[in-house]
């Protein structure tokens, strides 16, 4: 939690006990929660606060590189607080997202025709396919 101050204090952000559990419970999760998912937890510690608010402070360390937002697969967008360069594997029957380490077979080469026009932040591959759990309850 020491670096959540520092990079609240380096962007001029107030360090409010409702952020600081926002993004406890963001690191803590290994499942790419969803603000909803996020809403239901801290409801526990800060009732009165809105689901409004928190997705508005998860777009906000999104925005200032906290946290990373992750693909919605036509859900709603899930929040990822692995910030190393990772890849997904995303199930298409539960919606689960399982991070796949970064690794040079999964590298992706960008025609040079396009980064004569385009200047690359980041790349991730996503697999879509069916995760074991979902695979054992199908049989």
């Amino acid at each position: 939690m020491h670096s959540f101050a520092e990079l609240c204090r380096r962007y001029g952000l107030k360090i409010t006990p409702q952020r600081t559990a926002l993004y406890r419970i963001v690191h803590k999760a290994k499942s790419h929660p969803s603000a909803k998912d996020v809403y239901e937890e801290i409801i526990r510690e800060y009732p009165n606060i809105s689901i409004d608010t928190v997705n508005r402070t998860l777009n906000t360390f999104a925005e200032y590189g906290f946290i990373d937002v992750v693909e919605g697969y036509g859900e709603p967008k899930r929040f990822d607080p692995d910030m190393d360069a990772h890849h997904h594997l995303h199930c298409i029957v539960c919606g689960k997202i399982i991070d796949l380490p970064h690794d040079k077979d999964c590298e992706i080469t960008i025609p040079e025709s396009l980064m004569k026009d385009f200047s690359v932040i980041s790349k991730r591959i996503v697999i879509n396919g069916i995760c074991g759990d979902c695979q054992v309850s199908r049989k």
